[in-house]
């Protein structure tokens, strides 16, 4: 412990409650001992216990201070060659906002939302706004700048690759909430500035 402890660079209390049970590795601690033991991250997490409820819980409660673990945890596991930039999403988002106006666009979100929902499970506070997204999207219950903004995070989720693609779950779905994180933001703001006109 006390060498892993120099490598990494956590005092050795802190590994010794982690290797007892009486403190969970966070994914800071899990990045350093993948580094000095050369252990893929991926299978770090895993035996840590983080799942997609982990990635929804750090992103509900301050989504864009994650962008900086994301990009570690991308690039120590050697998973995605681009850098991960929340710029990117926003990008991303500005691009499918087009393409959710069309009406083949309507019909892609409308005919593959449910399906991408079950292969997540349905769970987490990310997943809650999409469901309010899509509900408000399908039934055309808002304005068209609203579905076309709410139409983007939508296309952000159904598509399995965006900025960081799904298939390296659950690190996958980080970007997706980022995304919808964006659009919430952006909506409230429109929100506030139609309330003072």
């Amino acid at each position: 412990m006390r060498k892993l402890s120099v490598l990494s660079g956590i005092d050795t209390a802190t590994i010794s409650r982690i290797i007892n049970g009486k403190q969970k590795a966070n994914p800071q601690h899990l990045q350093k001992f993948s580094e000095c033991l050369g252990v893929p991250i991926g299978e770090l997490f895993e035996a840590a216990g983080f799942h997609i409820a982990w990635k929804q819980e750090n992103m509900d409660s301050d989504i864009h201070n994650s962008v900086d673990v994301i990009q570690n945890f991308l690039e120590s596991a050697k998973l995605l060659d681009q850098q991960y930039t929340t710029a990117r999403v926003e990008q991303m988002l500005v691009n499918y906002k087009q393409y959710a106006q069309t009406e083949e666009g309507r019909k892609s979100i409308i005919g593959n939302f449910e399906a991408k929902l079950q292969k997540v499970d349905g769970i987490g506070p990310f997943i809650g706004h999409l469901k309010q997204m899509y509900e408000k999207f399908r039934h055309e219950k808002c304005t068209l700048v609203e579905s076309a903004l709410m139409g983007s995070a939508l296309f952000y989720f159904i598509l399995p690759v965006d900025v960081i693609p799904d298939y390296l779950f659950p690190i996958g779905y980080l970007d997706d909430a980022v995304a919808v994180s964006i659009v919430l933001n952006q909506l409230s703001k429109m929100r506030n500035v139609q309330g003072k006109e």
